[in-house]
């Protein structure tokens, strides 16, 4: 079964952000930094104390979001509709097929937390899809 939340990329302030969507709707709030995370190792140091990954999750809404973008942020690419699996087969079979006469713009990749992969659909919607604990 598939979860669906959005998903907002940052300029270097995902932490306030969030801190502030926290204050007006409530939830609680997990943030993860690169120093400190399995991809610490990989990125410049000068990204130690920015947000990798931050959820907050309050009655009846998630939202997530980062700093961390393998593109340029401009309006309308810092934002992803977030398909979140437990089943890597339909994680793969969904990939596939919503992509499908769209972009690729990652594909499916291990990561530290499982597998992601993200695109642009036909309709020029951008997608992220992970199923999380997939070794």
């Amino acid at each position: 079964m598939a979860k669906l939340n959005p998903y907002l990329t940052f300029n270097g302030n995902c932490r306030e952000a969030m801190n502030f969507y926290k204050e007006c709707i409530g939830g609680e709030l997990s943030l993860m930094t690169v120093g400190g995370s399995p991809m610490e190792g990989q990125m410049p140091a000068k990204y130690n104390q920015s947000i990798l990954h931050s959820h907050l999750k309050g009655n009846g809404f998630e939202i997530m979001a980062s700093d961390m973008s393998p593109e340029a942020l401009r309006e309308g690419n810092d934002n992803h509709l977030c398909l979140t699996y437990d089943s890597e087969e339909e994680t793969r079979k969904v990939f596939n097929t919503l992509s499908a006469g769209g972009k690729v713009l990652q594909p499916l990749s291990q990561m530290f937390f499982g597998i992601l992969g993200d695109f642009i659909d036909k309709y020029g919607k951008k997608w992220m899809l992970v199923c999380e604990n997939v070794k």
